[in-house]
């Protein structure tokens, strides 16, 4: 049995954000690691029969707006079903997160993942903007060069690498959570991935 849990997600993700925090409460009490894998999901959609926000059925945008109402609701969690900077490049703070993870560790990256989360959706930020991840890596005190390193061919390598093992993995959606090999899709899904850890 593996001790690490696979954490495969993009950071425009609301669904990612919602269940961010409850995922790290799991962690911590289930003492388990965790490999933190921001994914370009733009590659793994074709694949997958998934299709961009833009590209859905307008019902299926309607409906999606009324669900992240009702589990922010039901969460107790701030969010903006609409912020001000969305759609939304997720590739820059993607590939940040990679670096980070690489360079400072799994606990700083899920901080830093939390961070971006928040931003996007409770502070209507501009995740995409190399001003708005500076000041998201002074307010998790990570070291500041770490945004030139994002853009270094071999955090490239590694998040393209990440997102093919999500590809072979069959992940299709964001967040998901793979345990053992067993994959667990969705925030929603936190009560199952629970029960897997012995919770």
């Amino acid at each position: 049995m593996s001790r690490t849990v696979l954490y495969y997600f993009t950071p425009q993700s609301p669904w990612t954000y919602l269940g961010h925090a409850r995922f790290t409460d799991l962690l911590r009490a289930s003492r388990r690691e965790v490999a933190v894998l921001p994914v370009d999901y733009g590659r793994i959609f074709p694949l997958s029969g998934g299709l961009p926000l833009p590209k859905r059925a307008p019902q299926r945008q309607a409906y999606r707006l009324v669900e992240l109402q009702r589990f922010a609701e039901h969460l107790d969690l701030p969010l903006r079903p609409q912020p001000k900077h969305f759609p939304v490049d997720g590739n820059p703070a993607a590939l940040l997160i990679t670096a980070v993870a690489q360079l400072d560790g799994m606990a700083a990256a899920m901080q830093l993942a939390g961070a971006v989360f928040a931003a996007c959706w409770r502070e209507e930020r501009d995740i995409a903007s190399d001003g708005t991840l500076a000041e998201l890596l002074e307010e998790t005190d990570l070291p500041a060069e770490r945004l030139a390193r994002s853009r270094e061919a071999d955090i490239r390598a590694r998040y393209d690498a990440h997102t093919q093992a999500a590809i072979d993995a069959g992940v299709f959606g964001a967040p998901t959570y793979v345990i053992d090999g067993e994959l667990f899709w969705g925030q929603d899904r936190l009560d199952f991935v629970a029960r897997k850890l012995g919770m």
